[in-house]
């Protein structure tokens, strides 16, 4: 690391610490998104608001140069019960900072100050604090409000803390590093009655763990065994009596996936595997089958260009590519859809035991603040380089 901030550090430490206490949830980050702004207009940058409801834009120009950089941070947070017992723990009940967006936002901010002091770059910058990130889209949302049409950006980048990758680590990886993720909602129509009179009933619990069941060998025997997907059955719900057969039942499922052929093979098989096994016990299904998120895939030449960066920022054994992408979604692949760009894994982890993102007792590791905060100076001036 060339930059050296111990004061800026010390806001970054603040800043995080007051945005883990005061969560918001996608598209309502009114606060959180009146605080990021206060903070970028003191430092000199022009403001834009209202992208996605609560979005922030800010831009810097220097120089003569019209050579462009897009650099994104998400600030919403989950509806997680925090269970850390920190004494900057969320004040807001049933809402928390479980996946490091607080990290995120606090590292752009105090990179932000640094670049407007140095100002050692011949272009514009823009950051992007963006909402929405975990359930509502708010990449695609912010594209749609006319993101790249009202701040062209010759690339974008992003990047994501892991505390299940070695502390200060670069986890980086060209084409395809996330899946896309759709959700399906199957409901399964039943006759209810007496738990003793089994027989007068149409159990809709023994048909939906029928098709719970055959639901797993769509990956395993209709999907090609080099094509990564995942089917996880995350909800069932039926029933509250042990003498009472209910009139539905419901499950949830998540689907992971890369190729769109794949996508749609898996939701074709899964319509067809619960209503063939539910026609099969004489009931019927309800399928509410929801497209979410698209792949995230990165560029070459933006992945090529942090890679490199990396290297010379924190040495070659702490830099290194993905053997596969991710089974994990990510909206930022709506950005690289529109414009070139990357996006990879900085490594937070202090222990094996380290809890997992979305975890009631995650919390962010603030050591990791100086190595994000500066890398991201190094890659916008490293971009725009006057020579």
């Amino acid at each position: 690391m060339t930059i050296q901030a111990p004061n800026v550090m010390a806001e970054v430490l603040a800043t995080r610490h007051h945005l883990h206490r005061f969560p918001e949830i996608g598209l309502s980050e009114f606060n959180t998104s009146d605080y990021v702004a206060e903070q970028l207009v003191a430092l000199g940058y022009e403001v834009t608001r209202g992208l996605a409801t609560t979005g922030v834009v800010a831009t810097l120009r220097n120089g003569l140069n019209n050579r462009s950089i897009g650099i994104r941070a998400d600030f919403d947070a989950l509806p997680i019960l925090e269970e850390t017992g920190l004494p900057y723990a969320s004040e807001i009940p049933g809402v928390m900072h479980a996946c490091g967006h607080d990290g995120h936002t606090a590292m752009l901010l105090g990179a932000a100050k640094i670049l407007a002091e140095r100002r050692n770059f011949d272009g514009v910058i823009h950051l992007i604090f963006q909402p929405a990130e975990e359930n509502f889209g708010g990449a695609r949302i912010m594209i749609e409000d006319g993101l790249f049409d009202r701040f062209p950006c010759d690339a974008v980048f992003a990047l994501h803390n892991d505390p299940d990758i070695a502390f200060g680590h670069f986890a980086l990886r060209e084409g395809p590093i996330m899946a896309a993720v759709d959700e399906c909602k199957i409901t399964v129509n039943g006759r209810g009655g007496h738990g003793a009179e089994p027989q007068s009933t149409a159990d809709p619990i023994v048909c939906g763990a029928s098709i719970v069941m055959a639901l797993q060998t769509i990956v395993s025997r209709n999907i090609h065994p080099l094509d990564p997907t995942v089917i996880t059955v995350g909800g069932f719900h039926a029933g509250a009596a042990s003498n009472v057969i209910p009139e539905r039942a419901e499950m949830v499922l998540s689907i992971r996936s890369f190729d769109p052929k794949v996508r749609d093979q898996l939701e074709q098989r899964i319509r067809a595997v619960a209503e063939g096994q539910a026609a099969s016990y004489g009931m019927g299904v309800t399928i509410d089958y929801q497209r979410g998120y698209d792949p995230t895939v990165n560029h070459k030449a933006e992945t090529d260009f942090v890679r490199n960066l990396a290297v010379s920022f924190a040495g070659q054994d702490k830099v290194y590519d993905l053997p596969r992408p991710m089974m994990g979604s990510e909206d930022f692949g709506y950005m690289l859809a529109e414009r070139p760009g990357t996006y990879f894994f900085l490594g937070t982890q202090r222990t094996p035991d380290d809890p997992p993102l979305h975890h009631p007792r995650y919390d962010f590791n603030d050591d990791i603040l100086p190595v994000g905060t500066t890398f991201w100076v190094e890659l916008a001036e490293r971009y725009l380089s006057r020579s």
